[in-house]
C-alpha cells in the first residue's frame, strides 16, 4: 500500500476495552507517515512519568471551564470527577500543518466530534477530510475470553467492562466503517486500507 500520497485526514477510532485498539492504532502511527495522536486535555494531575503536552495537556479546572465557555473543545466529558476534552485548535493546527490526526475516543466523545465536524463549514480546517471507524471483537463471548485470559481484572471488573462493551457495540452503526478484530493481522490490514483509501492514497 502506498501511504506517501495520502492527504491529511482526521481518523476517529472507538472500540470496547480489550479489543486490541491500542495495538492497532500504535502500528498505524508507525506505518503511516505524518500521522499523530490527538493529545487530550485533562484537569487531573499527571501520573508517573506523564509529560504535559505529550501525554495530556494538564489544565486547571478553572482554565478548562473557561475554554468550555469559549467553545474551544470539539468534545469534553467528566470522568471520575475530572474533565477530559479535545481542543479544536490542536486538531485543526495539525491538519493545517499537513499531519493526519488519529483520535482514540469513546462512543460518546465520537458522537460529539462527529456533530462538530458535520456542522463545520467548508472554510473550517476540521470540516474536510475525516472518517470514523469502530473496532469490534467478534462477539461478547470472545471478548470475555480475552479479558479473562489476560488475568489482569477481578471478575466484577470484567463484568462491568462487558456491560460497557455491549452498549458500545450497539452504537457501531453510527460509524462509517466497522473492523472486526478476530485475527490481529487481518484487522490491521483492514484498518490500514480504510485509512489510506479515505485519505486518497493508493492501496
Amino acid at each position: 500500500m502506498n501511504t506517501s500520497t495520502i492527504q491529511p485526514i482526521l481518523v476517529i477510532v472507538s472500540a470496547p476495552s480489550g479489543t486490541g485498539k491500542t495495538t492497532l492504532c500504535d502500528r498505524l502511527l508507525v506505518e503511516i507517515p505524518d500521522m499523530v495522536y490527538s493529545v487530550s486535555c485533562t484537569t487531573r494531575l499527571p501520573r508517573g512519568e506523564e509529560i504535559d503536552g505529550e501525554d495530556y495537556h494538564f489544565l486547571t479546572e478553572t482554565d478548562f471551564k473557561a475554554r468550555i465557555e469559549q467553545g474551544a473543545f470539539l468534545e469534553y466529558a467528566v470522568v471520575h470527577g475530572h474533565y477530559y476534552g479535545t481542543l479544536r485548535e490542536s486538531v485543526a493546527g495539525a491538519l493545517q500543518d499537513g499531519e493526519s490526526v488519529l483520535m482514540d475516543i469513546d462512543v460518546q466523545g465520537a458522537a460529539q466530534i462527529r456533530a462538530a465536524l458535520e456542522a463545520a463549514g467548508p472554510e473550517d480546517p476540521i470540516g474536510g477530510h475525516w472518517t470514523d471507524i469502530f473496532i469490534s471483537p467478534p462477539s461478547i463471548e470472545a471478548l470475555r475470553e480475552r479479558l479473562e485470559g489476560r488475568g489482569e481484572d477481578a471478575p466484577e471488573v470484567i463484568e462491568a467492562r462487558l456491560e460497557n462493551a455491549g452498549a458500545e457495540m450497539a452504537r457501531a452503526g453510527e460509524y462509517r466503517h466497522l473492523v472486526i478484530n478476530d485475527y490481529l493481522e487481518a484487522a490491521y490490514r483492514c484498518l490500514h486500507e480504510i485509512v489510506v483509501c479515505e485519505a486518497g492514497g493508493d492501496t
